[in-house]
């Protein structure tokens, strides 16, 4: 009786992880497509066109690496996805991507719930910032090395 209890509480709980991020997910998606349209963001791409220079990117990836950073990859995934399958992102842009999420992601609500219970806000937020950002610049400078040796 109680395993049947815990899989119902499982399922419901899932179902109801599944539509929060749905309600997320979808109104960033049609946000995002209402933007491209009114050609915003080709405008804020351009005004953050240094980070894309940075670290080699195209500027169509500016604002999947800002949706990443600020929301997290749960949330920030359907619009790299989306991004990705309309082929707007390079396998370069894709790799560099992930790598800078992977250290960075969320980085405002993690930070908070992480101070939240006694870690230091700045010292946290600024060291995942620094390291996602040098790790990011030499895995770009890698990946550009081995892009020219096999075009060799």
């Amino acid at each position: 009786m109680d395993f049947m209890m815990y899989l119902k509480d499982s399922f419901v709980g899932s179902m109801s992880s599944v539509l929060t991020m749905g309600a997320i997910i979808i109104p960033l998606m049609v946000v995002m497509e209402i933007l491209k349209d009114a050609k915003v963001l080709e405008k804020l791409s351009d005004r953050l066109n240094p980070i894309a220079k940075f670290f080699g990117m195209s500027n169509e990836s500016v604002f999947p690496l800002l949706i990443g950073t600020i929301f997290g990859l749960a949330y920030g995934a359907g619009i790299i996805i989306d991004s990705a399958e309309e082929g707007n992102l390079s396998k370069k842009d894709l790799y560099v991507l992930v790598i800078f999420l992977l250290a960075c992601h969320a980085v405002f609500e993690d930070t908070l719930i992480f101070a939240a219970v006694g870690a230091n806000l700045w010292l946290l937020f600024t060291v995942r910032l620094v390291v996602a950002i040098i790790i990011s610049y030499f895995a770009a400078k890698i990946i550009d090395k081995r892009q020219l040796v096999k075009e060799d």
